[in-house]
């Protein structure tokens, strides 16, 4: 008489095994290369590996099974992005070395030039937006988050930082100028930099009417073209119409000198996709600890955070990236880069 074997339970090596058997596939090793400092859609994966949605679905099926991938919803969009290893769990340790592995790999020269077309397919969607709706711009940032929602917290923080009278700063995507008399009353010298001629118009109007001498505008791609650095750079409501934000932050991180500061006003992670169409967005949000470690990754050092909430369901987060001077015992936080949380408020 035969006799059937038990079967055996082996739920912690079952979790290993799925761990070994995502990471067996070399283009699954490429997207998660991919992902290091990005997100991307089912769609835009399938384009940049140039095999088909379903092939690339049941990829991402079992790495998200395996706990190497994680997603997010944005609106009826759903992203990828590569989850971070929890080292005090079961594969905690093998998943930080593979994914340590990983980002020592050359993508494919053909998967890079088709990045990179992603991300000006994104890029161009920004700029046409901008490019149409510059008239109505004012209108079109009230509806999720104006100005004078934020200013005054802005402000705070930046008074609280005590740059010194001959400090430099510099504002990516000025938008109207309606931040410009704010830096131009603070700073010695300001510039001001959009990608869009349209947008820049606005802003020079704002200057010729305020009589902003010191402020100089300039058309450019923050990103790639070239122009000096500054004590503080500041961004308000612009990282979510980046393409790539976390590689838009290591950039602009490079334009902080030594001892500055980057401020950041974004929208805190949402889920009301509206707000592609109507302000432009690519992104809806970010998750603060995002931020924070991109920052980190940057080789900036987290600083003061206020966090305001509005009356139509938003939150706003206000956010201090330090970067460190040098000196001769090593590296230092700028002394303006204060640690006691004493400007945090949700």
């Amino acid at each position: 008489m035969n006799m059937r074997a038990p079967q055996l339970s082996f739920e912690p090596a079952d979790e290993l095994a799925a761990l070994c058997k995502a990471s067996g596939d070399p283009l699954r090793l490429n997207v998660l290369r991919a992902l290091s400092n990005d997100s991307f859609g089912v769609l835009e994966l399938a384009q940049i590996f140039a095999t088909g949605q379903s092939g690339m679905s049941h990829h991402l099926k079992v790495l998200a099974q395996a706990g190497l991938v994680a997603t997010r919803r944005e609106g009826n969009a759903i992203f990828y992005r590569r989850a971070l290893a929890q080292g005090d769990r079961l594969g905690g340790a093998l998943h930080a070395a593979l994914l340590g592995e990983v980002d020592e790999l050359e993508l494919p020269v053909d998967v890079q030039v088709r990045i990179g077309e992603v991300h000006g397919q994104r890029a161009a969607a920004s700029q046409d937006f901008f490019a149409r709706m510059a008239a109505n711009f004012q209108a079109q940032q009230d509806l999720i988050a104006g100005l004078p929602q934020y200013r005054d917290s802005v402000l705070a923080l930046l008074d609280a930082l005590g740059f010194a009278e001959q400090a430099t700063a510099l504002e990516v995507g000025p938008g109207d100028g309606g931040f410009l008399p704010e830096l131009a009353r603070r700073f010695a010298r300001v510039t001001a930099l959009d990608n869009s001629p349209a947008m820049l118009e606005l802003a020079s109007l704002r200057c010729n009417k305020e009589s902003l001498d010191n402020v100089e505008l300039k058309l450019a791609d923050a990103l790639h073209d070239e122009y000096p650095a500054a004590d503080c750079v500041v961004l308000n409501m612009v990282l979510h119409h980046f393409a790539a934000p976390a590689e838009a932050l290591k950039q602009l991180a490079v334009r902080v000198k030594a001892g500055g500061s980057l401020l950041i006003t974004e929208l805190c992670s949402h889920n009301q996709s509206w707000a592609r169409q109507a302000c432009g967005d690519l992104w809806l949000g970010f998750e603060q600890d995002d931020l924070a470690r991109w920052a980190l990754a940057a080789g900036l050092t987290p600083g003061e955070s206020l966090y305001v909430g509005l009356r139509n369901g938003f939150q706003i987060q206000v956010r201090h990236f330090a970067k460190p001077q040098f000196h001769q015992n090593g590296p230092i936080t700028s002394s303006r880069a204060g640690s006691n949380g004493a400007l945090t408020h949700r």
